[in-house]
């Protein structure tokens, strides 16, 4: 029997959801930041500011940044820290052109690559830090996707992950009014293509809890698990450790 994972709220192949998530970004890649900026108000670059400042990281660090597509948390990395060693990585070939773009206007360089989290092209132990910035909930098997990032870490290295997560019950029905109704509408607007920001929003409800994630990052290995809730729980911050 095939096994199946969601899509948004529908029930899909797994063998399909690559593909199906490979075209919401084709889609929307070049208007990606710009969506960002509406759909957050602009937090979107306050909570990246505060993931980066907050990652206590060692001064020559080896950072593999997964999903980093439009390029936001390898810049800001790379602006904090001339040391650090930078790997910009999405598994969607658009979305890496971007980012690239971004990366080079910037004035740094780093290697830019097309990896599957799920199937990490790196030998064990080889990164002291792997990120993930809004990528997760897109991925087919997250628990495959973080034993890998698990097998790539050093001992005593640090995983970090920025993801939208389950908001303060209180603020729920307001929450949910402006993403169902308003969401797809400014992508529809922006993009010509409402369908992707249906899915968006609908990937939201279907993600992990905060806590349901924390337990799933124990489960693959993960230590010291915990999390940080921003602007209501919108986002939250996960972080763990290979020991």
């Amino acid at each position: 029997m095939t096994k199946k994972t969601h899509f948004g709220f529908s029930n899909i192949d797994t063998t399909d959801k690559t593909k199906k998530v490979g075209e919401v970004f084709n889609s929307v890649a070049t208007k990606y930041d710009l969506m960002n900026d509406l759909m957050s108000f602009g937090l979107h670059r306050s909570w990246k500011k505060f993931f980066i400042q907050t990652a206590n990281l060692k001064k020559r660090a080896k950072i593999l940044d997964i999903a980093g597509g439009s390029g936001d948390l390898s810049i800001g990395f790379a602006k904090q820290n001339k040391e650090y060693e930078i790997f910009h990585t999405d598994i969607n070939q658009s979305m890496l052109q971007e980012g690239q773009k971004k990366i080079i206007n910037s004035g740094h360089l780093m290697p830019s690559i097309v990896c599957d989290a799920e199937t990490l092209p790196f030998s064990d132990s080889f990164f002291d830090c792997v990120v993930i910035g809004f990528g997760l909930r897109n991925m087919t098997d997250k628990e495959k996707a973080l034993k890998e990032i698990w097998r790539v870490l050093s001992p005593g290295g640090k995983i970090l992950i920025l993801e939208f997560s389950k908001v303060w019950q209180p603020l729920e029905k307001i929450y949910d009014i402006f993403s169902f109704n308003l969401i797809p509408k400014i992508g529809k607007l922006i993009t010509k293509d409402e369908d992707s920001y249906q899915y968006l929003v609908e990937s939201i409800r279907v993600h992990p809890s905060q806590h349901e994630l924390k337990k799933m990052m124990e489960n693959c290995g993960f230590k010291k698990v915990s999390f940080n809730n921003l602007s209501a729980g919108v986002v939250a911050i996960h972080s763990g450790y290979k020991t």
